[in-house]
């Protein structure tokens, strides 16, 4: 199996030192806007065979070609949302398969946005699906770490765990702290506006899917590990379409602890029109206000060095248990900078996102994820991607909290 990597930033190359330390792959080819970054992210593969070249995200023809002319079996979408669809439409011009670890973007509902669901994210993706059927390829979306992992949480949960599933409550928190910065995201700024300032979308079994607010529904939560608790809110993102689409469940929601100044920072942004994607006139040029403030702050990748702390990614269940008796799980997965950065040289929350996706990969080259179509990673059989975490040193755990109260 060989791999175009398109995108070379922070996960990119995580991505990049993790399968090709591992050896399972006969190739990889990354390619970014920068030449020197895909250079140096090249140049991190290890024993893996691998090249480089510029190439513009935005150009389905370009990463079609390239992907036929270096004989890439698939493409690993490792961008930002916003990238998505030109890069899944490549693959499928292509005739690969695809990977990413975010699905296309949603639109709100334009008349009722905090009640209705408009354009859901991954709609556009799921709209190509018989495309990928006829084909025999496989576009598995959505499978980094949250979405991705905590997906394959919520499928151990309903297959292993529980006789009914009354809530899956994905949460992620952290501790992390950027020395020197008082502000700065661990991860693209761009994504994460784009997720906390969209209305979250919730589910429930017998009202199907809707919208609230944007950092609704707050609750702490007390995550393992030495965090403790967080402030989380509803944060729109992609496990609340994927996981009813494969498994029974009562209810299904995201929260995010994103902490008060970090919410006070992205509501200052909306309020001042900075979050827009709309070009706006500057002097002689157009520019995004949102692409301006991600070119303001530091870029993830180069933050590692400045991070100490520990993040997060799990998946809360709630329930009827085999026996019978409520039951409530923490399924989840920690990630400790300083280790990430000694053994890897990637920090923490880029790391993290990289393993799933990664061990993908690695399941799909030895046949024990086969599929075709546009399907979630909770469409598989979750256990040998569990027992793959394990085995790559990244152990994930199982936490039972007290059931809830009036079941």
């Amino acid at each position: 199996m060989k791999v175009l990597l398109v995108g070379a930033g922070g996960v990119g190359e995580a991505v990049a030192v993790m399968a090709g330390r591992r050896g399972f792959l006969e190739g990889i080819v990354v390619g970014d806007l920068s030449p020197e970054r895909a250079a140096y992210v090249s140049s991190r593969t290890g024993p893996t065979p691998s090249e480089s070249v510029a190439l513009d995200a935005t150009d389905s023809a370009a990463i079609a070609a390239l992907a036929r002319s270096t004989g890439c079996d698939v493409v690993f979408n490792a961008c930002d949302p916003r990238f998505v669809m030109p890069v899944f439409e490549a693959a499928l011009a292509a005739g690969t398969d695809y990977l990413d670890m975010a699905m296309s973007l949603s639109r709100p509902h334009p008349e009722h946005p905090y009640e209705q669901t408009g354009v859901m994210l991954g709609e556009a993706q799921f709209a190509r699906n018989e495309d990928f059927e006829r084909m025999g390829r496989l576009a598995l979306v959505g499978c980094g770490v949250e979405p991705g992992l905590s997906d394959v949480f919520a499928r151990y949960a309903a297959d292993h765990l529980f006789s009914r599933v009354d809530e899956v409550g994905v949460r992620d928190g952290a501790n992390l702290v950027v020395e020197g910065y008082d502000f700065a995201p661990t991860f693209s700024i761009w994504t994460t506006i784009e997720e906390c300032l969209n209305p979250p979308v919730v589910y429930e079994r017998e009202r199907g899917f809707f919208t609230t607010a944007p950092f609704s529904e707050p609750e702490v939560f007390t995550f393992p590990e030495g965090i403790g608790d967080v402030a989380c809110v509803n944060v729109e993102h992609e496990e609340v379409v994927l996981i009813p689409r494969w498994l029974d469940v009562g209810r299904v929601t995201f929260k995010y602890g994103l902490g008060d100044e970090f919410i006070e920072v992205l509501e200052v942004l909306h309020k001042l029109g900075l979050d827009s994607t709309s070009p706006v006139r500057v002097g002689a040029a157009d520019v995004s206000p949102r692409d301006v403030v991600a070119a303001c702050l530091p870029d993830p990748a180069t933050l590692g060095d400045k991070m100490t702390g520990r993040t997060c990614a799990g998946t809360a269940v709630t329930g009827t248990s085999k026996a019978g008796a409520p039951r409530a799980v923490y399924l989840y997965h920690v990630s400790d900078n300083e280790q990430t950065m000694a053994e890897h040289g990637c920090q923490a929350v880029v790391w993290q996102t990289a393993i799933a996706p990664v061990v993908a990969l690695e399941l799909r080259s030895h046949g024990l994820w086969e599929g075709a179509g546009v399907l979630g990673p909770e469409a598989f059989d979750p256990v040998p991607m569990l027992d793959m975490f394990a085995e790559y040193g990244e152990p994930w755990h199982l936490r039972e909290d007290p059931p809830p109260t009036g079941h």
